[in-house]
This record gives C-alpha cells, sequence and structure tokens, in this order.
C-alpha cells in the first residue's frame, strides 16, 4: 500500500513540474503574446523579460537580521529532504547477494535470488500453504528475509509459521551458514469464488 501511494505521489509531483516548466517555458520564448493567448491571472511570466520576482519583492526582507539565515536554513532542509528521498527512491529493496562464511578465510557468494526460491519451494511445500513470495533484504552479511505466504482456507496460521521458521527457514539458514535470518512473514487467505448451491 505504501509503495502505491508512493509511485502516485511522485508521478504526481513529476506531473505538475513537467507542467509547469512546459509552461515556463512557453512564456520564455514569448509565445503567449506571438500567438494571443492569454494566460492564467496573476502569471508571472508572459514575455521573454518578465522575472519570477521584481525588485521590490527581493529586496523586501535584505534589511532583517534573521531573514537570510532562516531562508537559507529552510533552502538546506528542503535539500537535504529531497536528497534522502532520491536516495531511498534509488535504493535496491532486494538483496542480490548473500555472503556466507566458507569457513577458509575467503568466504563465498551465494546468489540471493536461488536463496529466495529455495524458500519459497520449501514454503509452498508445506500443507496449507498455496503460494509463497520470498524477498532478500539488508546488507550481504547480514541478510533480512521477506516472505509472503497464500494460505489455502482450511490452513491454520499458527502451524503454518512455526514449520516455517523450523523447518524452511531453519535449512535455509543451516545450509548458507547464515547463523540467523530475522524473517518476517505476512500472511493471507487465498480468494475462492462463491460456489453455487443448487
Amino acid at each position: 500500500m505504501l509503495r502505491t501511494v508512493n509511485r502516485v505521489l511522485t508521478a504526481l509531483i513529476g506531473l505538475v513540474l513537467l507542467a509547469l516548466g512546459l509552461a515556463v517555458l512557453f512564456a520564455a520564448a514569448g509565445l503567449p503574446h506571438r500567438w494571443g493567448v492569454s494566460m492564467p491571472s496573476g502569471w508571472p511570466w508572459t514575455r521573454p523579460g518578465d522575472v519570477l520576482l521584481t525588485d521590490a519583492d527581493r529586496t523586501r526582507w535584505r534589511d532583517e537580521g534573521w531573514w537570510w539565515p532562516v531562508a537559507i536554513a529552510v533552502l538546506a532542509v528542503l535539500v537535504l529532504l529531497a536528497l534522502w528521498w532520491l536516495l531511498a527512491q534509488l535504493r535496491r529493496r532486494r538483496q542480490s547477494e548473500a555472503l556466507i562464511d566458507s569457513r577458509d578465510g575467503e568466504g563465498a557468494v551465494l546468489r540471493g535470488r536461488a536463496l529466495e526460491d529455495v524458500i519459497a519451494a520449501e514454503a509452498e511445500a508445506q500443507p496449507g500453504v498455496d503460494r509463497a513470495r520470498v524477498t532478500l533484504t539488508g546488507r550481504r552479511d547480514r541478510l533480512r528475509a521477506r516472505i509472503g505466504l497464500v494460505l489455502a482456507a482450511h490452513a491454520r496460521p499458527g502451524p503454518v509459521v512455526h514449520q516455517l521458521r523450523d523447518e524452511a527457514i531453519r535449512h535455509a539458514v543451516d545450509s548458507a551458514g547464515l547463523g540467523t535470518l530475522p524473517t518476517e512473514v505476512r500472511l493471507r487467505t487465498a480468494r475462492h469464488r462463491a460456489e453455487r448451491v443448487s
């Protein structure tokens, strides 16, 4: 849900900024005057020589001692928040490989997708589990797992989770030599069509 909201907000912000940028280019090129198009009331740019802030607007607060430190601090915070948000968007959510202690001083690397597939296959083999989806996150040497299980209508969540922990996760930890694999499990039930009774 949060991922969907994030994408929708990103798309809306992008569209608004694109529309504003195109409108500014349109006005800065003098096209409204040439084509006889009227811009919205209060629009600052109608001719190529127009500016966003007049001299009076730009110098209104110059004599106030608090103005420039506050303006710079607010802009710096906005830039830092924008950079943090951008890095959060670009950060890879899925870990592509796991670093394994091979006990020879060298170490080994295991493909994250292979480990995900093995855990998912073993989870789906459990009674009461229709589908399983596994995502590895975290760092190469400190993996975390997110597992989504779709349970059959007759499945009991408690025993399914205990079996998942004792078998699929334990086997992955032992076979890959991970030591530990903190896991978040999300459960939902399979949707079934309503049956017609005659």
